[in-house]
């Protein structure tokens, strides 16, 4: 992908020796965030914008609120949406049918006829996105609420690592900076990414979201919310429950772990370590699962003094695949090689490492269906 003179001057940022370094584009107002992403953007004709693999839905409603801006505003040609894995849980693919978002498997494109590249909700070095080895280093544009990776800053625009509780937020500024009125599906579609990522505004929300959520309320529509959030739900997805409920085990009164075994969609692991938290005195949730020779972990925290992006890191990044979250909320994905005696011998060495880290490691395991009612 061609580099523009933008790109290089960001790729060796100050220009001169003993020059101050530009200011992180994070901590910039919406206006000037909007003026640096054009400035990149212009020239080019065709911008594919990747959401992470798997996405939910505020990877999947950021990268389509991109894509308009990027067409609307910097005379793009063609901004395209893809995405890697699949969208599986029922919610996630009513929310793509409802809102009829312009989504595309990765697979049916071709990336060499896109000549701008740009990720949202995710970050090069993480390795949770469909973006080839060969162009990791071509990426033009990065726009996610996580904590910042530094190899992130690399990129001509990176607007990471600012307070946020959700991608879908920032992406509702840059609209109000440049003064695009979303249209209802749009702006149904951002309301829901920030409502799902930060749980109805109940999870590591700032007064940005909140601003956010009450600018959306009016433009987006009630009914198509209603029939995203309460989709019809296949057997398996019933199946799945009941064998994430037969194998969960408490460790004391603070940490539920469960092992799903294999799943038809890996978006169903955070969704069951989400639904765990709610059992009464729970500190700590982990479930895990396989998925087509992959190891999905997802971990929830509601100790504020632990961080479970960083946690999730440190325990899986010796494992290859990828890893990373914030605060509250954190997934890894591991390949997975070798016989079932060996990937049963890793997942005991992960949920080891994981019950050391909660505080558990002594405790003895009880079946969640026979465990105690306080």
């Amino acid at each position: 992908m061609p580099a523009t003179p933008t790109a290089n001057s960001r790729r060796t940022p100050g220009g001169g020796e003993g020059s101050d370094p530009p200011p992180r584009i994070a901590t910039l107002p919406a206006r000037a965030k909007l003026e640096r992403l054009l400035r990149v953007a212009k020239g080019h004709k065709k911008a594919l914008v990747l959401t992470h693999d798997n996405p939910d839905p505020d990877s999947i409603a950021s990268a389509v609120a991109l894509a308009h801006l990027l067409k609307e505003r910097a005379g793009l040609e063609e901004a395209r949406v893809g995405y890697g894995g699949i969208i599986g849980r029922a919610e996630n693919i009513a929310f793509v049918k409802v809102l009829r978002l312009p989504v595309v498997p990765i697979a049916q494109l071709d990336l060499d006829e896109y000549d701008l590249l740009a990720l949202v909700d995710t970050q090069p070095p993480t390795g949770n996105h469909a973006i080839p080895p060969r162009l990791r280093g071509e990426v033009d544009i990065v726009i996610d609420h996580h904590p910042l990776r530094d190899e992130s800053l690399e990129a001509p625009f990176a607007d990471v690592g600012g307070d946020f509780g959700a991608t879908s937020t920032m992406l509702v500024e840059y609209l109000r900076a440049a003064r695009i009125e979303p249209s209802t599906e749009v702006a149904t579609a951002l309301f829901y990414g920030l409502k799902a990522d930060t749980r109805d505004l109940g999870r590591e929300t700032t007064q940005t979201d909140i601003d956010t959520y009450l600018w959306l309320f009016p433009r987006m529509d009630k009914q198509l919310l209603g029939q995203i959030e309460h989709p019809e739900l296949p057997a398996r997805y019933f199946q799945l429950y009941h064998t994430a409920y037969e194998r969960a085990k408490v460790y004391g009164d603070t940490a539920i772990v469960t092992d799903l075994e294999e799943v038809y969609s890996p978006d169903m692991v955070a969704e069951v370590a989400e639904r765990l938290m709610f059992l009464e005195g729970m500190k700590w949730s982990l479930a895990y699962a396989t998925y087509r020779n992959q190891l999905f972990l997802s971990l929830r925290v509601k100790d504020r003094r632990m961080n479970a992006g960083r946690l999730i890191r440190e325990i899986c990044e010796d494992y290859g695949g990828s890893s990373g979250g914030h605060g509250s909320m954190a997934g890894a994905r591991i390949p997975l090689s070798g016989r079932a005696t060996q990937r049963k011998a890793l997942k005991r060495e992960l949920v080891r490492r994981f019950l050391e880290a909660f505080g558990v490691s002594d405790e003895r395991p009880v079946g969640l269906l026979s465990a105690p009612s306080p």
